[in-house]
């Protein structure tokens, strides 16, 4: 292989891609795996669950590219057609593969299952192949050299192709006569827009320098900003425009890598030596499931309650039944409230409350659908906001709930400029 003129196809196959039932985001994150090695994919094709069509597809690929990623057909059911194309497509007969074998033996051991015949279908595997180790899966993945083609075969389960993305990605950095040393720098955002971000960026630095490539990775609920150079000779400028961002975004920023902002948090309690409870209603709950995904989160997690209706707030948090009646539940008195009966109840030192209307019904004129009130902080200092986030439920859960965690995190880190959605998400009218 060459390092810069790669020719690289991806052959995703799976009728639940095809009838839409599944989306596919292995693509992308193929796609960005290679990147780190400054390898781009030119082409990508979905195929059902046809082993003619696959076979022509795939025999098609290995005659016009270096390296074919092939994607899904790993598993036990019939449908799973990958090893017998390739198998095909190389001329060579399937056999049983003793690693894939004791790998299947192993995985059932540690679910107590019994080994069958449908799971060591996953073990018969073209001749010649090398095992591609799948750190949480069943299946395996293979390789072979057919011709000057480097074929690889991923399984279709998500967290399963990520975690052998690591193993492939080394593996081909090795392979590459000179390793590319192309440094990319992603740096985690909440509360910014690509349009807004460009736009700032657009409107503040002048010469951006041309061997930084500035991309943006929008998500829900936080936006990656990646400073890419194909040199370490450009390290430096790197790192020049890094700190104009921080300039620039400085609060906005999370942190770099994939940083999280319950990870976050969570890390700022820690060094702290604090705790945090939450108190939700219209997020029911997602701001302690995203701490609780974390990894030690017990450090700084005490408890998370889920009041939402009027009744269990008034039994479990202590929110007066007048406040209630008087305010609304989406109110600030409520919040307030809400926020302060979480921490007396599990003893943390802080809280993040939250109330709103997530629709599609349930608005007023008044309290429009997408309404939020947000409280965040601790015993003496207790903060609120009201937002106005007019997006589908869904969503408006997810960054609500990002935005209980943020505004508490600039609280941990003494932060008291306000972010740029308050201004763009505020209320139309005063609540309360």
């Amino acid at each position: 292989m060459t390092d810069r003129q790669i020719r690289v196809q991806l052959l995703l196959t799976g009728n639940e891609i095809m009838s839409g039932d599944t989306v596919d985001s292995n693509s992308a994150v193929i796609a960005q795996r290679l990147g780190e090695l400054a390898i781009g994919v030119y082409r990508k094709v979905t195929v059902g669950d046809d082993a003619v069509l696959l076979q022509t597809e795939l025999a098609s690929m290995v005659g016009t590219s270096d390296l074919v990623i092939v994607n899904g057909g790993l598993g036990p059911t019939v449908d799973d057609l990958t090893a017998e194309v390739l198998a095909i497509v190389a001329g060579v007969p399937l056999e049983e593969h003793p690693v894939a074998v004791a790998h299947l033996q192993t995985w059932c051991t540690r679910r107590n299952l019994q080994l069958n015949a449908a799971n060591l279908k996953q073990a018969i595997l073209p001749k010649g192949a090398a095992i591609v180790d799948n750190p949480t899966g069943s299946a395996m993945g293979f390789t072979m050299l057919l011709g000057d083609c480097h074929v690889i075969c991923t399984p279709g389960v998500p967290s399963e192709l990520a975690a052998m993305l690591d193993l492939i990605v080394e593996d081909l950095a090795k392979r590459l006569p000179h390793a590319p040393d192309r440094n990319i720098l992603r740096l985690q955002t909440f509360g910014l827009g690509e349009s807004t971000a460009q736009q700032i960026i657009s409107d503040s630095v002048d010469n951006w320098p041309p061997e930084v490539q500035l991309g943006f990775r929008a998500g829900a609920p936080q936006m990656e900003i990646k400073l890419s150079v194909q040199h370490g000779s450009a390290l430096p400028l790197q790192q020049h425009c890094r700190d104009q961002l921080a300039a620039l975004f400085g609060d906005h920023i999370i942190g770099e890598g994939d940083t999280l902002l319950a990870e976050r948090v969570l890390q700022l309690l820690r060094e702290q030596g604090a705790s945090l409870s939450t108190a939700e209603s219209c997020t029911g709950g997602l701001i302690a499931s995203m701490l609780t995904r974390i990894p030690g989160a017990s450090d700084g997690f005490r408890a998370g309650f889920v009041t939402y209706s009027n009744a269990i707030k008034t039994a479990v948090l202590g929110v007066q039944e007048s406040t209630l009646e008087e305010h609304g539940a989406v109110s600030e008195a409520v919040v307030r409230e809400m926020a302060r009966g979480a921490m007396r109840h599990s003893g943390a030192d802080y809280a993040i409350a939250v109330s709103g209307i997530a629709g599609p019904d349930g608005g007023t004129p008044d309290k429009p659908v997408g309404t939020v009130w947000l409280a965040w902080g601790n015993h003496s200092t207790l903060r609120t906001h009201n937002l106005h986030w007019p997006v589908e439920r869904t969503l408006f859960q997810t960054m609500i709930a990002a935005a209980g965690l943020d505004m508490l995190r600039r609280m941990l880190l003494g932060i008291d400029e306000e972010p740029v959605y308050f201004s763009q998400r505020a209320a139309a009218t005063p609540q309360g």
